[in-house]
């Protein structure tokens, strides 16, 4: 009995052990989870944070949070999960965060904010944010390595018109500075990015210093410097800490400082060429960013066997968005202009070719075809989604023809889309034009909360509609009656305001 009492005793201590051995190796793989953490910053289409902010959430499990500027998220991941951040679909340039200063003190004078920004410099936590620098890099070689026998076409250029520049924005607060552009600094890189990564140097490693710039971004009005000072007194701070070379455009480094009112954030740049180029190769004059075509996608919930139709497509962003993210429901593009769907069939076979499924008849579940817009080839009910960028009456079209356009739209729209489940998210700056045919559609069409949105420095609405329960035909008269035609400027008048 005393020896079973003894042997049970040791069989208890021995497994008391192995479970403080256990927990003490779980402690150390999340203490080195913990030090592997970091903060990662987005910028996004300006609208579209919460979207951004929910695509996070559901393909990395973490919480992101929006920034107080806007068009900017941040969220905190492991460095293994790096990989995976490129892949989400809202976001169009990454950077890692040095550090945030939440309510930062600037002083009065130039020479003591200059002398502030050679110490903040000196003991930033700058060791692991370099490493994910080093570490993105070496992701990106890989990518350059399998493409490296891909060699564009002639025409796969991108309209510098629609917003290239991702630092300079149309919407700055009052009081805010655009960032001012340096001597022989250019906005478009000669080079891709992956072109520009594989010549990036190892820090630890190097011969020659890296070549760096710092870009500064400043909005408030209590600020007694400029973003091109703030820039120039950092930079000659961070040169004189790592002995970089500093170079405006053909930098391997770029150190980002972002001042909103006190608030300062210090980061490095982990994208040279935003992300919302990744599927188009053939641009257009009005060419989608793919980005902002992804967040009107995640507005209207697409569900398995929908019918989604654009029939604007211009070069075809959207269902190029859709097909790739909702593989399980049918996209259907098409415009009137040919050389428009011959851009979106170059741009389907470059991602066909891109996936390796070129030729294969599950490649993409998506058509496009060329077609009257106001006439579709379509059954009546037959269409689950619509979603389109209509022309803004700018660089396309006119604002004098939308107005006779955008009726003629919304009821092609309203025929072809299921009664009651129907949903259509549509894109314009012409709010007028755009507020007045739905006026005469309201029959058909009920208008949900508006997304705005900048476009090229445009304000634009993302214009959210529900197809009502009223069957296309049920009714001879389509537009609404003369005297709420004559009340349309006093309407759209009081409307618009609340709407921004």
């Amino acid at each position: 009995m005393q020896a079973a009492t003894k042997h049970h005793k040791k069989k208890k201590k021995k497994l008391f052990s192995i479970q403080c051995e256990a927990s003490i190796l779980l402690l150390l793989v999340m203490m080195e989870d913990i030090a592997n953490t970091v903060t990662i910053g987005a910028t996004v289409p300006t609208g579209f944070e919460n979207s951004a902010v929910e695509e996070v959430q559901e393909k990395l499990g973490t919480t992101a949070r929006v920034s107080k500027n806007r068009g900017k998220i941040y969220f905190d991941i492991t460095t293994d999960e790096l990989r995976k951040v490129h892949l989400l679909k809202s976001l169009d340039n990454l950077f890692v965060v040095i550090k945030t200063y939440e309510d930062y003190q600037f002083k009065a004078s130039m020479e003591e904010v200059n002398s502030d920004w050679k110490e903040l410099a000196a003991e930033l936590p700058w060791t692991n944010a370099l490493e994910v620098w080093k570490l993105n890099n070496s992701i990106k070689k890989k990518k350059s390595h399998r493409n490296k026998n891909k060699s564009p076409k002639p025409d796969q250029k991108y309209d510098e018109s629609i917003g290239c520049n991702e630092t300079v924005t149309s919407e700055l607060l009052p009081g805010s500075e655009e960032p001012e552009v340096k001597d022989n600094q250019t906005d478009v890189e000669q080079k891709s990015e992956e072109e520009k990564s594989s010549e990036i140097q190892d820090p630890a490693a190097a011969v020659a210093p890296l070549k760096f710039r710092v870009t500064c971004s400043r909005a408030g009005d209590n600020h007694c410097f400029t973003s091109n000072d703030a820039a120039r007194e950092f930079g000659g701070a961070v040169q004189e800490l790592f002995q970089w070379k500093a170079d405006m455009t053909k930098f391997d480094v770029e150190v980002l400082l972002d001042i909103h009112d006190s608030e300062v954030v210090i980061a490095i740049a982990l994208t040279v060429e935003s992300l919302h180029r990744r599927n188009i190769t053939h641009f257009g004059p009005t060419t989608l960013r793919s980005t902002l075509a992804y967040g009107m996608l995640r507005l209207c919930k697409p569900q398995i066997s929908d019918v989604i139709v654009d029939p604007m497509c211009g070069s075809g962003a959207i269902p190029l968005e859709g097909a790739m993210e909702w593989a399980m429901s049918f996209f259907l593009a098409g415009d009137n202009n040919g050389v428009a769907v011959s851009r979106s069939v170059s741009n389907v076979k470059h991602i066909l070719k891109k996936t390796h499924v070129e030729g294969s008849a599950s490649g993409l579940a998506m058509d496009v075809v060329q077609w009257d817009l106001c006439n579709l080839p379509m059954r009546s009910s037959s269409v689950d989604i619509i979603v389109t960028d209509m022309p803004f009456g700018k660089r396309m079209g006119s604002k004098k023809k939308n107005w006779e356009l955008y009726p003629q739209c919304l009821l092609e729209m309203a025929r072809v889309c299921r009664p009651g489940t129907g949903k259509a998210v549509l894109l314009t700056q012409d709010k007028k034009s755009f507020t007045k045919a739905l006026l005469q559609m309201r029959g058909h069409w009920k208008k949900l909360p508006t997304v705005w949105v900048n476009v090229g420095g445009l304000n634009a609405g993302v214009f959210l509609l529900k197809r009502t329960a009223e069957v296309y035909g049920s009714t001879s008269k389509n537009a609404v009656d003369p005297q709420t035609a004559n009340d349309f400027h006093k309407e759209g008048k009081e409307a618009g305001p609340q709407e921004a």
